[in-house]
């Protein structure tokens, strides 16, 4: 089907060719004056299986609309778009091998893949310094690679309803990032590296298979929603508790330690100076103790209004540091340094 004239003729600036049954495109029926002016192009919800790289013609593009239509490849001429700033492709059948060589010099602003066949997320996403919205929900993604640090104006990353089973530390290496999605998808533990996302204001984990948070979240200070439905720790009580003894070594660094003796650059070698700057300070407020390899990794519950109960992770110098046995189990391990915690601030994490 040849594209229609009229079609063209949406509004200054906007060429809207979408739901019009187009199995090809074909830029000859715009005239060059409408070419040169264009800044939208519309062709989402037609039957295209590919773009012409004709499409280089629209020179001035700033935003490009190709969802609901059967793509498989974007094409190379979108590269040469040096002024868009926009690409929405949700609903196709693209995949990691879909986009061209040169995708990642594109100038993107925001990128919209969703509800397509990827396995992971292409590396010339990687390359797109100026992004700042990435989603990519609805697809076959099973990680996040470590790369995604380079996008350091993103703000906006969408990576729910995939496969992926873990959150790099390498997310928390992204400024700006305001709005983290990460719903609907097989990730069991949340890294406390997160905390150094200072900007965050939303993050969505619901329907995961998280069973704690750390601790540490609560410095998210600027946290306003969090959501946690259908995970493990909201719909049943879980706590863990594994200790391994400390080793000699660790057993000389805590009595030197919790005693403050005296030691000096001369006095030991420089691989246990090291060991002993590593010395961890127990979070009990009643415990003066140390640990370095060895601790209780417990699950500290965290109560908001007698209503909610948020599993935080902590870490205690050794069994004896949990608080004794309570009839409440949610009680366990109370420490003052949480209970200070002010209450907008919880409220903030748990409310949302």
């Amino acid at each position: 089907m040849e594209t229609p004239e009229g079609a063209a003729a949406a509004g200054d600036g906007v060429l809207d060719f979408s739901r019009l049954s187009l199995s090809n495109f074909s830029a000859d029926g715009v005239s060059d004056e409408r070419k040169r002016d264009a800044r939208q192009l519309h062709l989402s919800y037609n039957r295209l299986a590919s773009l012409p790289s004709s499409v280089d013609v629209f020179c001035n593009l700033e935003f490009l609309d190709v969802s609901n239509n059967g793509l498989s490849a974007i094409c190379e001429g979108v590269t040469r778009l040096t002024r868009l700033k926009t690409l929405v492709a949700k609903n196709n059948r693209l995949d990691e091998f879909s986009l061209p060589k040169d995708f990642g010099s594109l100038q993107l602003e925001v990128l919209n893949f969703s509800g397509n066949r990827f396995e992971e997320i292409p590396l010339q996403c990687m390359k797109l310094m100026r992004l700042q919205s990435l989603s990519l929900g609805g697809n076959r993604l099973r990680s996040i690679p470590a790369e995604i640090e380079n996008l350091t104006s993103l703000e906006l990353l969408y990576l729910g309803g995939n496969l992926i089973t873990a959150i790099p530390p390498e997310v928390a290496n992204l400024p700006w990032l305001s709005y983290l999605v990460l719903c609907d998808n097989r990730i069991q533990s949340v890294p406390p590296q997160l905390t150094r996302l200072h900007s965050l204001r939303s993050l969505s984990l619901h329907n995961n298979l998280l069973t704690y948070l750390p601790r540490e979240i609560l410095c998210l200070v600027h946290l306003q929603e969090l959501s946690l439905r259908g995970n493990p720790l909201v719909v049943r009580f879980v706590k863990e508790m594994t200790y391994d003894p400390p080793s000699l070594l660790e057993f000389a660094g805590r009595t030197i330690k919790s005693r403050n003796i005296p030691y000096y650059p001369g006095d030991l070698p420089a691989n246990l100076l090291n060991y002993l700057d590593f010395a961890s300070k127990c979070p009990n407020p009643k415990c003066a103790g140390v640990y370095f390899d060895s601790c209780v990794r417990q699950i500290k519950f965290v109560d908001f209004c007698g209503k909610y109960r948020l599993p935080l992770m902590h870490y205690l110098c050794s069994p004896e540091c949990t608080s004794p046995c309570s009839s409440n189990p949610q009680s366990d391990a109370e420490s003052e340094d949480e209970s200070s915690v002010p209450a907008y601030r919880l409220q903030r994490v748990l409310l949302g």
